[in-house]
C-alpha cells in the first residue's frame, strides 16, 4: 500500500510548513483541494486512513483527522465509517500539470510581476511606513475607542430592518434626490449657513475621494495649482496625479499669503488655489477674515476656482467654527470639501462636496465609474443621525474630551519643552504645529523616538531651510498616554543633542 502513486504523493508532494500562520491542518487540507482540483484523484479515490496520513506526513493523528474533516466540511470528501475516505466528484477534468518534483503549493505560484509594461506614478508612491511601536503619532487624527459601539449597533441594526432598503438598492435611474441628501442639505445649511439644495451636493466615501473626482474634472495637464507653502501631501498627490504643476505661497500668521498671488502669479492662468477653511495644513493658523474676502474677489477677477477643503470641522473647542468660504460665494467660484460623522468609525464617515448644480453633475457622473453601488445602509443611519440630533450630540460630547487632551498636550509641552519648542493653541483641531527653536534632525529625531517605543511618520515632518516643525496629533491619545509619549519624545530629543555633542 505504501508503494501505491496516490499514497506517494501525500509523502512527495505536501509542505508543512511549521513557522507559518496557518494551522497544519488546513495547510495540508489546501494542497489536497488543488490536487484534487487538477484531477490527481478520480472521483471515488480512497484516500489513506489516518493512521498512514500520520505517518506519511509526520504528524499527529488527530491532526491527520482533521485534515479529513476539513475536506469533508467542504465538500470535496465523503467519510464513510468503517470503510474510509473517498473523493467526490472532482469539478475540473483536465488541467495541466508540471512536473511532479515540486510541491502542489507551488505548482502554480502566482506571478511577482506582470508580463507586460504599464505606466507607473510616481506620485502615488506609497506613504506608509510599517512599526511596531507601542504609540504611534499621526497628523491629527480622531481616536476611536471614542466610537459609540453600543449606540451605534442600535443605530446600524434599525437602518438594516428599513423596509424600504432592498427597493432603494434595486431602485435603477432615480432620479430623485435620497433623504440622506436632503437631511444633509439641510445640516449644512444650518452649520455652514449655506443656501444650498441637494442638487448642490455630492456625497462619496472620503474627502480625498472628493478631491480626485474634483480634480480630474477640473485640472487639464499642466495647468496651475497653488497650495500653501507647506501644505497638504495627500492633496498635492492628488493634484500631480491630475497633471497639475503645482506652485506655492507663503503662509504667515493670517494664512495664505494672497498679496503674493497677486503680485507673482496674476498674468499667469491660474486653474485653482487649494485653501483650508478652519485651520491651515499643517501649521494650523487662521485664513484672516480680510484676506478671505480678498481671495474671493480674486478668484473673481481672474476666474480661478478655490478649493475649499474643510477637514476639521467637527473639531472646534473655542468660539464657533469659521464660516466657509462658501458660504459668501455668490459667482459659483468655490467648491467646498467636508466630512461627516467623524466622531464614527471610519467605515461610516462620509465625505461630500458642495458645488453648484453644473460641477456636481459631472461629478455624480465620473462618481458612477468609481462607486455605482454606494452604501445605502451607511446613507440611511447618517440620516437619521442628522434628522435626532446625534451628530451634533456627538460632536459636542468628543469635542469637550479632545479640549482636554489638548490642555493636556500642552501642559505636558510646558513642562517637558519649555525653550526648546514654540506652539500656538489652535482653537479646534487634533494637530498642534511644533516647531523647534534650535534646528535638530528630524529624521533623527524618529529614529531615537522609535527605539523609545514611539512612532513618528515621516509625513508629519518638516525640515527645509527655514523650517524644523512636526504637525503632532494629540487626538487619538488619551490623558495618560500624552503624558508617556511627551516624556518619550524629550529623552529622544536629548539622545539627538547628545549625538550632536559627539559629531
Amino acid at each position: 500500500m505504501n508503494d501505491s502513486p496516490d499514497f506517494n504523493f501525500f509523502k512527495q508532494l505536501i509542505g508543512i510548513e511549521k513557522n507559518a500562520s496557518n494551522p497544519i491542518y488546513i495547510q495540508v487540507s489546501q494542497q489536497i483541494i488543488n490536487a484534487i482540483q487538477r484531477n490527481y484523484f478520480s472521483k471515488g479515490t480512497m484516500l489513506p486512513g489516518t493512521r498512514l496520513l500520520s505517518k506519511l506526513l509526520q504528524v499527529h493523528r488527530n491532526t491527520a483527522v482533521a485534515i479529513y474533516n476539513e475536506l469533508a466540511s467542504q465538500g470535496w470528501v465523503e467519510i464513510i465509517p468503517n470503510k474510509g475516505t473517498f473523493v467526490l466528484e472532482t469539478p475540473r477534468k483536465s488541467i495541466k500539470m508540471k512536473g511532479s518534483s515540486e510541491k502542489i503549493n507551488e505548482v502554480y505560484a502566482y506571478a511577482n510581476t506582470t508580463g507586460f509594461p504599464f505606466q507607473k506614478s510616481f506620485h502615488l508612491a506609497s506613504t506608509v511606513q510599517i512599526s511596531h511601536a507601542k504609540f504611534i503619532i499621526n497628523d491629527g487624527k480622531p481616536d476611536l475607542r471614542l466610537h459609540p459601539v453600543n449606540e451605534f449597533n442600535r443605530w446600524y441594526s434599525a437602518a438594516m430592518k428599513r423596509k424600504t432598503l432592498s427597493k432603494k438598492w434595486n431602485k435603477k435611474n432615480d432620479l430623485s434626490y435620497s433623504l440622506f441628501q436632503s437631511e444633509l442639505c439641510n445640516y449644512l445649511n444650518a452649520t455652514r449657513d449655506f443656501r444650498i439644495l441637494p442638487e448642490n451636493i455630492l456625497n462619496t466615501r472620503s474627502t480625498e475621494m472628493s478631491l480626485y473626482i474634483v480634480s480630474q474634472l477640473l485640472i487639464k495637464k499642466n495647468e496651475l495649482v497653488l497650495v500653501g507653502n507647506l501644505s497638504n501631501y495627500a492633496a498635492n498627490m492628488i493634484f500631480q496625479e491630475a497633471g497639475a504643476t503645482i506652485k506655492t505661497i507663503p503662509v504667515d500668521a493670517d494664512g495664505l499669503d494672497i498679496s503674493y498671488i497677486k503680485q507673482n502669479f496674476a498674468n499667469q492662468q491660474i486653474r485653482c488655489v487649494y485653501v483650508c477653511a478652519n485651520r491651515d495644513y499643517p501649521t494650523t493658523v487662521k485664513l484672516s477674515a480680510e484676506r478671505r474676502l480678498e481671495l474671493l474677489q480674486l478668484a473673481k477677477e481672474i476666474g480661478f476656482a478655490i478649493i475649499e477643503d474643510d477637514y476639521d470641522y467637527e473639531f472646534q473647542f473655542e468660539g464657533n467654527a469659521i464660516l466657509p468660504l462658501a458660504s459668501s460665494d455668490s459667482n459659483g467660484m468655490v467648491i467646498y470639501l467636508g466630512k461627516l460623522g467623524q466622531s464614527l468609525f471610519p467605515s461610516f464617515q462620509t465625505g461630500f462636496v458642495v458645488a453648484p448644480e453644473n460641477l456636481i453633475s459631472e461629478a455624480k457622473n465620473y462618481l458612477q465609474l468609481l462607486d455605482s453601488q454606494g452604501d445605502l445602509i451607511q446613507e440611511q443611519m447618517l440620516s437619521e443621525l442628522i434628522h435626532e440630533g446625534e451628530i451634533v450630540r456627538l460632536m459636542k460630547k468628543n469635542g469637550i474630551v479632545y479640549k482636554k487632551r489638548q490642555e493636556a498636550f500642552c501642559k505636558q509641552l510646558e513642562i517637558h519643552f519649555k525653550n526648546i519648542l514654540s506652539w500656538e493653541k489652535p482653537a479646534g483641531g487634533l494637530a498642534i504645529w511644533l516647531q523647534f527653536q534650535t534646528k535638530i534632525s528630524l529624521l533623527q529625531l524618529a529614529e531615537e523616538a522609535e527605539k523609545q517605543d514611539l512612532f513618528i511618520p515621516k509625513t508629519i515632518l518638516y525640515q527645509d531651510k527655514k523650517n524644523c516643525a512636526i504637525r503632532f496629533g494629540f487626538g487619538h491619545l488619551n490623558e495618560e498616554e500624552i503624558e508617556i509619549v511627551v516624556k518619550k519624545l524629550k529623552d529622544a530629543y536629548e539622545l539627538v543633542l547628545k549625538k550632536h555633542l559627539f559629531d
